[in-house]
């Protein structure tokens, strides 16, 4: 059963009445078909005026939709042949952060990404998509692997955090997470990183220094969630419109102050919409990046990564 967020309620209406009217003429034989045209016609117009006129809250919202594609959903669509490979050869196999070889297109690449569950026993397995120390061990040791093959890397993020228990800080949360940050930057082969979802902090910002940093249309990339900014300024967690405006963390706003790289538009109703569409979409703007990057060197790759993110938050007075 499909799940509408308050502010698709409109649509979910007039989907209802859709589907009676179907049930109608099947029942009774009754020639509907302008009525449900009418209908059809009617739901897409409203779709695209609300999706149009998003608020940043909302954007959050479907960031986090139950529907939306996760990792492996994207993984199952856009690849052919995946190997997934765990364990970080430390600790543990961290299920939070899935990873392995496959054929995109013509191309063999290594996809790296966070994974969330659907029900409440996924969502436990996966740890709720907060990766633990031995996620990014993991993350890391994959993409030292696809550097050695010269294959190039996609990161696929979408985290509420790294997993902030004591546990995790024991072995070595931060360590972990800034030795990926300074080995990234120094990967030989192309790496394009994209938020699917929520991109928050260190936990987003770990699997997420590339050559190309893109957002899904409806995703936010921040320090800190709308939630937990207005509990530290507010006391409450009932500031957190107000806060997800301040914050200016959609992709739109990421764009514009030149901390991504660039957008991908996502089918009309949002990626939970339409999975299939989303993925070829996502595909095609992955195999047009790394085509792209194949045409500069190694050092040429490594040199314009270091220059975007060193020129990131600078200001000259």
């Amino acid at each position: 059963m499909r799940t509408y967020l308050d502010f698709e309620k409109p649509i979910a209406d007039l989907e209802t009445r859709l589907e009676e009217t179907k049930k109608l003429a099947q029942n009774s034989n009754v020639d509907v078909s302008e009525a449900v045209t009418i209908l059809e016609q009617s739901i897409d117009k409203l779709r695209r005026e609300i999706f149009q006129n998003l608020t940043r809250w909302q954007r959050v919202q479907l960031s986090r939709h139950p529907d939306r594609p996760y990792t492996l959903d994207y993984i199952s669509l856009m690849c052919d042949q995946f190997i997934e490979l765990h364990g970080d050869r430390t600790v543990r196999d961290d299920p939070a952060m899935v990873g392995g070889f496959c054929d995109l297109g013509d191309q063999t690449v290594m996809i790296i990404g966070q994974q969330k569950g659907r029900n409440t026993k996924q969502r436990q397995y996966r740890n709720f998509g907060m990766p633990n120390p031995e996620g990014y061990r993991k993350a890391l040791r994959l993409m030292k692997l696809a550097e050695k093959f010269n294959k190039p890397i996609i990161t696929l993020i979408d985290t509420p955090g790294a997993f902030p228990g004591l546990e995790a800080e024991e072995r070595g949360q931060g360590e972990a997470i800034a030795r990926n940050l300074k080995e990234m930057f120094m990967l030989k082969v192309p790496v394009i990183c994209i938020v699917i979802g929520e991109g928050a902090s260190g936990g987003a910002l770990g699997i997420a220094i590339g050559d190309r940093v893109l957002m899904l249309e409806n995703t936010w990339y921040s320090v800190i969630s709308p939630e937990n900014c207005s509990t530290i300024l507010w006391r409450s967690w009932d500031f957190k419109e107000q806060a997800a405006e301040a914050m200016k963390l959609t992709a739109r706003d990421m764009e514009l102050y030149k901390l991504v790289d660039g957008i991908v538009e996502e089918p009309v109703g949002g990626a939970h919409n339409d999975h299939q569409e989303m993925a070829y979409i996502l595909k095609k703007v992955i195999l047009d990046a790394i085509a792209d990057l194949d045409k500069l060197t190694p050092q040429e790759r490594i040199d314009q990564r270091i220059d975007k993110f060193c020129s990131m938050g600078v200001v000259v007075e």
